[in-house]
């Protein structure tokens, strides 16, 4: 996988990738359990006023978050969104977003993960929360 910094673990299936995640241009360049990042453009994924649109930025979260949290609840595992919560900082408009989703609480049931989202210059964008409800796979 070029341009990954940490590959995701081996037991995760290639399949994984969502078709939603090609269609926005969402790439994972960092599958650390402690600090899964993510990179998505804006071009492509803007509101009618060329602003990133929202369901944009939190189809970036829920990419991440998911990603996060099955890699935290291993092999024979996957995860669900339950819960999800964003606030919009700023507007992007033009370059590429990244995403860093840290934990907050790995659970066996459930987990949630924090969720930074800033522009080209390092500028907040958004923040969110996502909690992941932990299955059997």
């Amino acid at each position: 996988m070029p341009g990954v910094t940490t590959p995701p673990p081996e037991w995760l299936p290639p399949s994984a990738a969502s078709p939603l995640d090609d269609k926005l241009g969402i790439e994972i360049v960092d599958f650390r359990p402690d600090r899964l990042v993510a990179t998505m453009p804006v071009e492509g994924n803007q509101q009618p006023f060329g602003l990133l649109h929202g369901g944009a930025t939190c189809s970036l979260v829920e990419t991440v978050g998911s990603w996060a949290a099955m890699i935290n609840a291993g092999p024979g595992k996957k995860a669900v969104g339950v819960e999800l919560n964003a606030s919009y900082l700023r507007a992007a408009t033009s370059g590429t977003v990244t995403a860093v989703c840290t934990p907050a609480r790995i659970g066996r049931t459930l987990s949630t993960f924090m969720v930074e989202v800033t522009d080209d210059r390092g500028r907040r964008t958004a923040t969110a929360r996502l909690t992941c409800a932990i299955l059997p796979a």
